[in-house]
């Protein structure tokens, strides 16, 4: 405890705070800060792939977004001004990318099947980020019971294949409200809650141990506020890299899932998976047009997630992160030496030393 004096007079005491306790205001921001400063030092090839794929990213989501906009039809319009439209016509002015079986708009199709996969994607990640990163908190900080059978259970789940393990959920999940998109995303959300899970216990676990956590437990902080003041910022930092990857993996599952026919219905909502399946038969006779579109812009959407995690992995990871080594310029060398004289000393100190 100290006391500081001011000109107008002396002020209150205070305490010092305590380590590892962020100033008000100080570091609140403190990860975001970092992460923008990281981001914008990326240099080569990390930089290369994180902006490329953010920007594949945001077209995608641009395209789903502004669907009804974009669209030349609706997803299941099969006719315009009281004339059906071609069956299984090829691309021309009328039909950019042709049409199926079903005289249905392909790039119609294409464009809400980006609609329908940012949904599924968007509420998977979100229950599995929310249900994950909470469980991971609960099981790294308190450990004994909770985290053994915390743990079995992840293991188990975590042990399946993917794509079998959705199956498994869409069959569980079938009945729920909310429609076929909820249920698709629940049925991705039990794929990609262990991975969170693993990667924020793991992160609890070695900072529970620090001295800013145990100086709050010391105060008498409650085991909520550890977790919501100190815990989470710290373990929060690996997260987005695993979230844009599961988005890329996300588009995948769901199209796997339509492409056994587990997914969206066809008169629900467009989706990729399905229209691939269905245009199986319509390659075999030479109609490349109803599987190339679909195909074509679910690998894009999927590149560009990759893209955008990977390169947030070498920008955010301090073990893969290289900062640019800037060149150091030296003053050119004259050849000549300037010596300075040293000061003489006056004339009083000079007869004070005698």
């Amino acid at each position: 405890m100290a006391t500081t004096t001011l000109p107008n007079g002396p002020i209150e005491p205070t305490e010092p705070a305590p380590s590892g306790t962020p100033a008000p205001g100080g570091t609140r921001f403190g990860g975001l800060r970092r992460i923008t400063t990281a981001v914008r030092e990326a240099h080569g090839v990390p930089k290369f792939m994180l902006w490329s794929g953010g920007i594949i990213s945001l077209l995608f989501v641009i395209t789903a977004v502004f669907a009804p906009l974009i669209a030349p039809y609706n997803f299941d319009t099969y006719r315009d001004g009281g004339k059906n439209f071609p069956k299984q016509g090829a691309p021309d002015g009328d039909h950019w990318f042709g049409t199926t079986v079903q005289s249905l708009d392909v790039l119609s199709r294409t464009v809400y099947g980006a609609r329908t996969a940012l949904e599924v994607m968007v509420l998977a990640v979100v229950f599995s980020l929310v249900i994950g990163v909470l469980l991971g908190l609960l099981s790294g900080y308190f450990g004994g019971w909770l985290d053994r059978i915390l743990v079995l259970v992840m293991d188990a789940l975590f042990a399946f294949p993917y794509l079998l393990l959705a199956i498994v959920a869409s069959f569980v999940f079938s009945g729920i409200s909310g429609g076929a998109v909820v249920t698709a995303a629940l049925s991705i959300t039990v794929v990609y809650i262990p991975q969170y899970y693993r990667v924020v216990r793991a992160s609890a676990l070695s900072a529970r141990e620090a001295t800013f956590v145990e100086a709050a437990r010391a105060m008498g902080a409650k085991p909520s506020v550890v977790i919501r003041k100190y815990l989470f910022g710290n373990v929060i930092q690996s997260v987005p890299v695993i979230t844009t990857m599961n988005a890329a993996d996300g588009i995948g599952t769901l199209a796997g899932l339509g492409f056994l026919g587990l997914g969206i219905q066809p008169t629900d909502a467009a989706e990729w998976g399905y229209d691939l399946e269905r245009a199986i038969d319509d390659v075999n006779a030479g109609m490349w047009w109803t599987c190339l579109y679909p195909g074509l812009a679910m690998v894009i959407a999927i590149l560009g997630f990759t893209l955008l995690g990977e390169g947030l992995n070498d920008v955010l990871n301090p073990t893969m992160r290289r900062r640019r080594i800037r060149k150091v310029l030296l003053p050119a060398h004259t050849g000549r030496r300037t010596v300075t004289a040293p000061e003489l000393p006056d004339a009083s100190e000079g007869e004070a030393v005698k």
